[in-house]
């Protein structure tokens, strides 16, 4: 039998979590003097709050450091794991709760993004009632990903990804903390070690305190070296930077091997940035960059195979969601290419940028009320459904851009259908335009 604690085998990470504000690190905007955690704390007013920030940024901290100084029973739920049943179970208990003892019960959901409408709409009546409050940790943005009346009565907190000195705070006080940390073994950290710790970490408090402990139980001497990381992160250590230019080389190479129809070399650059250690999404959202600039209309479909990747990746995590990231590579690499849409809408832009504001024609106004019709809006709207076709001849432009041709579509792919589309409907509304003329002639 081990000699160790079973404590000790808790990880390190879970050992450290801060027990108050004292002991927390980063997040200086929500925490200090006159900040708002500090203020509700002062206040003694709590309130229901989404915590938004990425993965080990301290969501989960914070809400049991809230929880346990206003000393409110807490109860923490998954939003992977829990059922609707058992959140209507525990919303009962919390009412029950609240009546006999004058008290709410705080409620903590992880991943609250997780939670489908209906298992939100469950929460909506106890946070009016004042039976819970609500505290619920995403990392994504809760606008899109939680119920509108539901946030509306939340008050949401953004966490930033930790710092490289927060980072180093906070690996130095798991190295000197005797009771909960690695204190009693009286490592040495090297510097170099250190920074491969908090490159790969990426801001993310957990990862880094999880190479530390592997680090130090891999380690036979006084000291953590570059190779004991190296092994515990079980993967070669590539040569990158978040903040710097091998960053931004890397994902150069993988949008110019893209827009040169290179899928293996594509295939290559992409498994260096996650071998390095690059968040997938920011790959994902570069992908789904790349479907729009430089694919475009040649093929649509790349757009949404980007935004599918993404979602998948965004389901399932690493490692099995990398592979999604992939087939996105594949597609647009060995699909055709146009950068006409992104061209045209620059047109469009410098256009808008530099000249005036044109007033919208009168005839495309919409008369909402008795006054703007008398001032005219919607006169002589052609309703494009009353004619031949669907279309008019009618002018859309503002008088000074009424020539103004900015999309010009390519030969490849779908464009070659949109350019006939494009030279279609400029036929029919160059007849109409005649026959108008030979009227008035006549």
């Amino acid at each position: 039998m081990s000699a160790k604690s079973p404590e000790k085998h808790v990880p390190l990470a879970e050992r450290m979590r801060p027990k108050n504000l004292d002991h927390f690190y980063g997040q200086e905007h929500l925490i200090g003097k006159g900040k708002i955690l500090t203020q509700l704390i002062e206040a003694d007013h709590l309130v229901s709050i989404i915590f938004w920030g990425p993965p080990g940024s301290g969501k989960t901290t914070l809400g049991y450091i809230l929880a346990e100084h206003f000393d409110f029973p807490c109860l923490f739920f998954s939003a992977v794991l829990s059922s609707i049943k058992e959140v209507k179970e525990v919303m009962a208990k919390a009412e029950s709760h609240k009546k006999l003892y004058k008290q709410p019960t705080v409620i903590f959901i992880d991943e609250i993004h997780r939670f489908n409408k209906a298992q939100q709409g469950a929460f909506l009546p106890y946070v009016e009632k004042g039976d819970i409050i609500l505290f619920g940790s995403t990392t994504e943005n809760p606008s899109f990903e939680v119920i509108a009346p539901l946030l509306s009565r939340m008050k949401v907190l953004v966490l930033n990804p930790l710092s490289e000195d927060v980072l180093a705070c906070i690996i130095r006080e798991a190295l000197a903390d005797e009771e909960e940390g690695l204190g009693s073994l009286h490592l040495i950290l090297e510097e170099q070690a250190q920074k491969m710790i908090i490159d790969y970490a990426n801001g993310d408090a957990r990862r880094a305190l999880n190479t530390l402990e592997i680090s130090a139980n891999l380690t036979k001497k006084a000291s953590i070296a570059p190779e004991h990381v190296k092994e515990a992160l079980q993967k070669r250590i590539l040569l990158y930077d978040k903040k710097g230019e091998e960053h931004f080389n890397l994902i150069s190479a993988l949008h110019k091997s893209l827009r040169n129809s290179d899928v293996d070399a594509s295939l290559y650059w992409l498994a260096r940035m996650i071998a390095a250690g690059e968040d997938p999404l920011y790959i994902a959202r570069r992908l789904v960059r790349f479907a729009s600039e430089d694919i475009g209309l040649a093929d649509p479909q790349a757009l949404s195979i980007a935004l599918s990747a993404k979602e998948a990746y965004d389901f399932i995590g690493s490692p099995e969601g990398e592979l999604a990231l992939a087939e996105a590579v594949i597609y647009m690499a060995s699909g055709p290419k146009s950068n006409r849409a992104y061209v045209a809408f620059s047109k469009a832009m410098k256009d808008v940028e530099k000249s005036p504001f044109e007033p919208v024609p009168l005839h495309l106004r919409n008369p909402v009320t008795r006054l703007m019709k008398d001032l005219e809006y919607g006169k002589e709207y052609a309703y494009a459904h009353d004619f031949a076709h669907s279309t008019t001849d009618m002018e859309t432009f503002p008088e000074r851009f009424k020539d103004r041709r900015y999309y010009e579509p390519g030969k490849l792919g779908l464009e070659r259908e949109i350019k006939k589309r494009i030279e279609w409907w400029k036929s029919i509304k160059e007849r109409v335009k005649k026959e108008k003329s030979e009227k008035k002639s006549d």
